[in-house]
């Protein structure tokens, strides 16, 4: 079983282990899950041990080698790589290899890292349960008749299961730090523009960003330290440099820190018992670390969900209108194998029929459902009632983060309403699903960097997290606080086998 970034690294670094050995063990750590956790759509077995390789050459013959030299890293499936296909778990993309690197990925490879694999996701990266993809569901490690959360529940399914000790996913709503949450890792959502969006396929545009998954704070501040950066190239991307990130894993100290807690959070109807005490038990902690603790409300969080579901399916009803089947994406003739055509196409032109069969054959449900909402709430006489009023509804959100941010240095809360729900649980029921983004949307809306942080177990043995929220491009301050908090808890180390790693 991989553990740590950290630990592989220094296995690395001083010849304890070869780069080979470490991607060998991953990929046998694949072929050993991944049957019954289906955590991969494409797994790049010569590629990676070519790779290897080449980074244990480069140490014989006492080269330079840069930071993440040798570390097998998996990819969420919607960023782009040249030499494996990007399918966004979709039947849409099946078949669809890029001709580039997502400027992430690049990053990552310039760094070291051997990129293992693709991880599975909820096609598009729309849902929560990883149940939505082409390529079949994502099952848990802790308990494999429940959900590993989503749209990036493969990425943290391999971090968990021990295919690799880290991996990228991406956070649109909650997509990041709700599997990680599940899972019982740590996921960092940076600020909107820390990392370049060039290469992520989009599902909406100002809200997606991605982030690293991976056991500890340490482990997600190496990976962010790779990933993050400024691209020209990327509009969305903030032109300021990446600090230290790893530099603030070392303290243990939040001496004069302010810590709001989200109570009107804690105490809504439908939170587990489980995820109350998480939250309550972290208090203690950050105060027994020096912060001091204070009540603060966000008032329009309750407008969060509501603002969200109208802003990104407009988003996502743009963004994949390209996939026609003409321009980009699977295509479908309108007529069958014996030549006829569907009674519905019929009376359609030729171009428009084959549109609407390949759009009707290359999406899934899920993904219609909010085309569908996207392309209504945007269309004549009712654009000004949903898309742009949602619009100054987020400008307030905002302002409440701002407000806040005044008097605290990070806000504290749930993840998630409860622990892992069951597989087939939510599926039909949508509005119990979008509900999973209860917590998690309003750092997305504002644009504020965030971590997910396990954080407990509740009575069946299943992982609970916690979140911490700051201002926009504050991540070292994420770090500082995490680090702290896992300095002094031990559920970090905890492992779906339930032992603890030292």
């Amino acid at each position: 079983m991989l553990d740590s970034t950290s630990t592989i690294l220094e296995l690395l670094r001083s010849g304890d282990a070869t780069a080979r050995e470490v991607t060998e063990q991953a990929l046998r750590a694949i072929g050993a899950t991944q049957p019954s956790i289906n955590a991969y759509t494409h797994v790049a077995y010569d590629a990676a041990l070519n790779a290897a390789e080449a980074v244990d050459r480069d140490r014989k013959a006492g080269r330079p080698l840069p930071p993440l030299a040798g570390l097998p890293v998996a990819i969420k499936d919607v960023l782009c790589t040249a030499d494996m296909p990007t399918t966004c778990s979709s039947n849409m993309l099946r078949n669809f290899t890029p001709p580039y690197d997502a400027t992430i990925v690049a990053n990552l490879k310039r760094a070291g890292a051997i990129v293992i694999g693709k991880t599975n996701m909820d096609e598009f990266a729309m849902g929560a349960s990883t149940e939505t993809s082409a390529m079949g569901l994502t099952r848990n490690p802790w308990d494999e008749d429940r959900t590993p959360g989503g749209s990036s529940g493969g990425a943290a399914a391999a971090v968990a299961s021990g295919t690799v000790p880290l991996s990228i996913g991406t956070d649109t709503g909650g997509s990041i730090r709700q599997p990680a949450a599940f899972c019982g890792i740590t996921g960092l959502k940076p600020t909107y523009g820390r990392c370049s969006r060039l290469g992520l396929v989009a599902f909406a545009s100002s809200l997606d960003q991605a982030g690293p998954l991976g056991w500890s704070v340490e482990d997600v501040a190496i990976g962010l330290q790779a990933m993050a950066g400024y691209d020209p190239a990327d509009s969305t991307s903030v032109d300021q440099e990446v600090p230290d990130l790893q530099s603030a894993v070392a303290t243990d100290n939040l001496q004069g820190v302010r810590i709001g807690v989200l109570r009107d959070s804690i105490d809504q109807e439908g939170v587990a018992p489980s995820v109350r005490k998480a939250v309550s038990d972290a208090e203690k902690v950050f105060t027994d670390l020096g912060a001091e603790i204070v009540e603060v409300s966000l008032r329009h969080s309750p407008y969060w969900v509501p603002t969200y579901y109208v802003i990104a399916p407009c988003e996502a009803s743009s963004n994949l209108s390209r996939f026609d089947g003409a321009h980009y994406g699977h295509r479908q003739s309108a007529q069958d194998a014996d030549g006829a055509v569907d009674e519905s196409l019929a009376k359609a032109e030729p171009l428009e029929a084959m549109y609407r069969a390949s759009r009707a054959a290359g999406f899934g449900s899920e993904v219609k459902r909010r085309i569908m909402v996207g392309t209504y709430a945007l269309s004549a006489g009712y654009y000004d009632a949903y898309y742009n009023q949602a619009l100054k509804v987020r400008r307030l959100i905002r302002g409440d983060y701002d407000t806040a941010f005044e008097s605290v240095d990070l806000l504290l809360g749930p993840v998630t309403p409860s622990p892992a729900f069951g597989l087939g649980e939510n599926i039909d029921d949508p509005i119990a699903m979008y509900l999973c983004d209860l917590f998690t949307v309003g750092a997305n809306l504002a644009g504020v960097p965030a971590l997910s942080l396990p954080a407990g177990v509740d009575d069946e043995g299943l992982p609970v997290g916690i979140q911490l929220q700051a201002p926009v491009m504050q991540e070292a301050k994420l770090i500082a606080a995490g680090a702290g908090f896992q300095s002094k808890t031990e559920y970090h180390r905890l492992r779906p086998s339930g032992f603890i790693v030292s």
